[in-house]
């Protein structure tokens, strides 16, 4: 259908230390069938420039300094996935146990923001995003798949009002907003695919919903965080393929970055002086690998 994306390079940029890999059990066996000493995801700098990212199987925050220094940001009682850092350096955490949360970093203290929705409980918080105006969007994925599609995409207002704007996706995960913020592009990872979920009127309600890219491969798995670019095209983390795709904002395969280590390239955030360095967490192996983009992310 199109033509072989151009490939570009990845390297190992870090990988989590052996004194800070657990050798407990983890509540992720069961998926993996092996043991989990750690399991990156939800990649993001602060205003420091450490990059902040979560250990989903060990209820962590890990933190990487510039100068390459790893510690613990915190450790809690809870299952942090997706993590976001608001223009004014707050950091929100969906947790797949607790809900939306939010991360104070100088004392490691997690805040309950959204615990459950009213009337209802969560399966299970996967990822976020924060529009301008302070309204978070998240996906609410849970066990949901093809065969069980309970997912729901939630906003929750800057005034605090949880609102469920789709309901029965199999499997939401990763999800950004287009530069206007009138739809919202969302990873289903057992469909293997992005939807547009156009945001309409000044309620933002959703309206007829499509499917934006078709994918395929990757054996159990699917896209999962993505994030756009300064020129609205989409960076895809494809979960179990090894992989980060690179699509336009028509959804034309552009690039496509090979993981150097294993298969489990989950997320991804934009770093370097110019945002134009992907950082990639693969979780297979604990480690953080880097790309150089020719368009930097959004500002």
């Amino acid at each position: 259908m199109y033509p072989p994306p151009r490939e570009l390079p990845t390297e190992v940029f870090a990988t989590v230390p052996a004194a800070l890999r657990r050798d407990r059990p983890s509540w992720m066996q069961r998926h993996h069938h092996r043991a989990v000493d750690c399991f990156l995801e939800g990649p993001g700098f602060d205003r420091a420039g450490n990059l902040l990212m979560t250990d989903l199987a060990h209820g962590r925050i890990l933190r990487l300094s510039p100068a390459g220094a790893w510690d613990v940001a915190a450790e809690y009682d809870g299952r942090p996935n997706g993590l976001r850092i608001r223009a004014d350096g707050a950091i929100f955490i969906a947790d797949r146990l607790r809900g939306i949360v939010r991360l104070h970093p100088e004392t490691g203290r997690i805040e309950p923001v959204l615990p459950e929705l009213p009337g209802a409980k969560l399966h299970g918080p996967n990822d976020l995003v924060i529009a301008r105006n302070g309204d978070i969007y998240f996906t609410d994925q849970g066990e949901s798949s093809l065969m069980n599609p309970i997912g729901r995409l939630v906003r929750l207002t800057a005034a605090g009002v949880a609102e469920v704007l789709l309901d029965h996706v199999p499997s939401p995960n990763g999800l950004a907003l287009t530069a206007d913020e009138t739809a919202v592009l969302l990873a289903v990872t057992r469909a293997n695919a992005i939807w547009h979920v156009p945001l309409l009127g000044p309620e933002r309600a959703p309206g007829r919903v499509g499917c934006f890219i078709q994918m395929s491969g990757g054996p159990g798995g699917g896209p999962d965080g993505i994030l756009p670019d300064a020129e609205d095209n989409l960076v895809v983390a494809h979960a179990r393929m090894g992989t980060v795709w690179v699509f336009s904002r028509l959804g034309e395969p552009l690039f496509r970055l090979r993981s150097c280590a294993g298969m489990m390239t989950t997320n991804v955030a934009f770093g370097g002086a110019d945002r134009r360095r992907l950082f990639i967490t693969e979780s297979a192996t604990g480690s953080v690998l880097t790309a150089e983009l020719p368009v930097a992310g959004r500002g």
